[in-house]
């Protein structure tokens, strides 16, 4: 019975909608369902775009929704060597635990090799013979290369102390030894110059503009739903802290497989997208959260996508926004993502920014940043709903079916019955009737 159903709903090529879809929109002429019946010639519309029980299939991510990108590099020649030459991009990039493992074996390791030269010199020297030691040498009259070593011991604490100047004074160089003067300005000079290096580290990795990216926030969701009588998919961008991003602008791009002419299939193709930022260009005035517009126009790769074909559709749309930081003036970059599986159909954002009289000031209520509303938006797409509305408010003289049935062009408004099925979802699929649920579409007179 069921398979029976549904071989009567393609053939009708209806697409059955929940009860809890949005109401149709009255008096504004846009049709809540208008499509064109599918035809070789529809690229938006198909056989496969019908499925009771669809399912979403979830598609691997190039970048993560904190903006890490999800790429592993394997095969590399000769890799150690060419992370080694720029050691100090390197450590900057490590982990804290592997940077601090590195901070501590170069300084124990400096330390070991200055103490044992130190040792070499006063064992060449004789400084550690019982008759030359510390207590000995008032009554040898000996003058030792440094005064106060009485082993292994006293040369590694006589390397701290020379390398980082600290000095207590118990243990110094005399004139004796010329070599001992050397070495001492040698391991001076290499203590400053590893000491510099760290510093610079520890610095790089605690004002790394990255860092700044962890209070940009990015919607969860994006958002497909009219605007100003065109389709538009949005999302939203926001800075929590008071010191703004100078200079931001954002831009995003999708990432979809794509075949070429010649069969070359191109799996991770990228097309970028044209956004506008609440109706201004890419650049922003960042200081409050501002929704990100993509208008679903005939430029834009979503033009034949429709709210059945979404579910169906794998990609992956990533957003990039740079600025400089007002604090520092460095540049940072915040990334994000949405798949398919993340872009709503019919919703749009709650305003997050009212105005506070008590505090005098606009003021920005995070808690409502993920949120959205349904609201009433045509499930065709932008190609078709664009040849509605060329029809809907063409002349007289130009109005004119687009295809010679005006059967197959229909408005449909959602059942009245409770038990639909979703375009999200499969429920069982109730009898269809003609005469309620469906009319031509008035080519004569509009």
């Amino acid at each position: 019975m069921f398979n029976e159903i549904k071989k009567k709903a393609e053939e009708k090529r209806y697409l059955i909608l929940d009860s809890t879809s949005p109401s149709p929109i009255k008096g504004n002429g846009s049709p809540e369902f208008y499509y064109r019946l599918s035809s070789p010639t529809s690229p938006s519309l198909s056989r496969k775009s019908f499925r009771c029980n669809a399912t979403r299939k979830l598609r691997r991510r190039a970048v993560f929704k904190n903006g890490d990108c999800n790429i592993l590099h394997s095969r590399i020649s000769k890799r150690g060597l060419r992370y080694l030459q720029d050691i100090f991009t390197t450590l900057v990039d490590s982990q804290w635990r592997w940077t601090l493992t590195i901070f501590a074996i170069g300084f124990l390791g400096s330390w070991l090799i200055f103490a044992l030269i130190w040792w070499l010199i006063a064992f060449t020297h004789g400084d550690l013979e019982p008759d030359h030691l510390p207590e000995n040498q008032a009554d040898s009259s000996w003058t030792p290369c440094v005064l106060g070593i009485q082993g292994f011991t006293s040369c590694f604490l006589f390397s701290i102390e020379t390398q980082h100047t600290i000095g207590y004074g118990a243990r110094t160089t005399t004139e004796e030894c010329p070599e001992a003067i050397f070495i001492m300005c040698l391991q001076s000079i290499a203590g400053m110059i590893i000491q510099a290096f760290m510093v610079g580290i520890v610095f790089a990795k605690m004002t790394r503009p990255k860092l700044r990216t962890q209070t940009l926030q990015f919607s969860k969701n994006a958002v497909i739903c009219q605007r100003d009588g065109q389709l538009c998919l949005m999302f939203r961008v926001g800075d929590m802290r008071k010191s703004h991003i100078i200079g931001a602008s954002i831009r995003a791009q999708l990432i979809k497989s794509k075949l070429t002419k010649e069969g070359e299939l191109l799996t991770n193709f990228q097309t970028e997208l044209n956004v506008t930022a609440d109706g201004c260009d890419g650049n922003l005035f960042f200081i409050w959260p501002m929704t990100i517009v993509h208008k679903i126009d005939e430029e834009s790769p979503f033009y034949h996508l429709s709210a059945s074909d979404l579910l169906q559709e794998k990609f992956e749309i990533v957003v990039i926004l740079e600025g400089t930081i007002e604090s520092t003036g460095q540049t940072t970059q915040a990334r994000s993502s949405f798949l398919a599986s993340e872009v709503l159909w019919g919703h749009r954002f709650e305003p997050v920014v009212s105005y506070n009289k008590e505090r005098q000031g606009y003021e920005v209520n995070y808690s409502r940043f993920d949120n959205t509303v349904a609201v009433d938006t045509p499930l065709c797409s932008g190609a078709e709903l664009s040849e509605f509305y060329q029809v809907k408010d063409g002349p007289d003289s130009e109005k004119r079916p687009i295809s010679p049935n005006n059967q197959e062009f229909v408005l449909k408004s959602p059942p009245k019955s409770s038990s639909k099925a979703s375009i999200y979802g499969h429920k069982d699929i109730p009898d269809i009737d003609d005469t309620s649920e469906t009319r031509p579409f008035p080519t004569d007179d509009v």
